[in-house]
């Protein structure tokens, strides 16, 4: 089902309020936190409507479904596209052609080949905190060398760190898990913390964050296609 404009405005301001009232308790300037709207499995028409209203920053999970969507919004002013989703190293340079920022660098391989693509792009370090075997990301032990990699890179500019805690209905589920991440950003002097989600983005913010990735407070439930 096609989003409609009038609800999707209705919802972006209702997630706009909540962003302002979870800052506001954390005593932080609402205008830090960075609102990515995630647009996967949605058509390109849904970022359109969603730029219409503002928007600026999209997230998309899969380099193959947005190869599709790209043509008709690359060249939107001032739009940037992030890839939220596992990147496999063979497809790095498609990656660096289609996005302006990586959140989910999480080996030195991986990194090497983005900076290969000879295109200067900023990156956040993906860091699993989660015991789960279908989270992807670099070990607390591994970052401090990956950060040194990825800082020797001169195409790589690092922002900073990213996280996606176990899914649970109860958002302090997943304060700990922000909590970590935000301690070893201020250990590696990292500026920028990606974490939350429709579920869980208050508690995030309350934590620190600085980018909430939301999609179904958005957007409603995916449909895969």
């Amino acid at each position: 089902m096609p989003v409609q404009t009038e609800n999707l405005q209705a919802k972006l301001e209702s997630v706009q309020e909540r962003i302002l009232r979870a800052a506001e308790r954390a005593r932080r300037d609402p205008a830090q936190v960075l609102l990515l709207a995630v647009t996967k499995v949605f058509p390109a028409g849904v970022i359109q409507d969603g730029y219409e209203l503002g928007l600026r920053d999209f997230g998309e999970n899969y380099i193959q479904e947005f190869e599709t969507k790209a043509p008709q919004v690359r060249s939107l002013p001032g739009a940037r596209f992030h890839l939220i989703g596992h990147l496999q190293s063979n497809k790095s340079r498609r990656g660096v052609e289609l996005f302006d920022v990586i959140q989910t660098v999480d080996s030195a391989k991986l990194a090497k080949r983005l900076n290969e693509a000879g295109k200067p792009i900023d990156v956040m370090l993906e860091v699993k905190l989660s015991p789960e075997e279908a989270k992807s990301g670099a070990s607390p032990s591994e970052l401090p060398d990956l950060i040194a990699a990825v800082r020797a890179l001169p195409n790589l500019r690092l922002l900073g760190l990213m996280t996606m805690p176990p899914w649970s209905r109860e958002p302090e589920a997943s304060r700990p898990f922000f909590r970590q991440l935000r301690e070893l950003a201020d250990q590696h002097g990292c500026r920028q913390l990606s974490m939350g989600m429709s579920n869980d983005f208050e508690v995030a913010i309350e934590e620190g964050s600085t980018c909430v990735r939301i999609g179904t407070a958005l957007f409603g439930k995916r449909q895969k296609v």
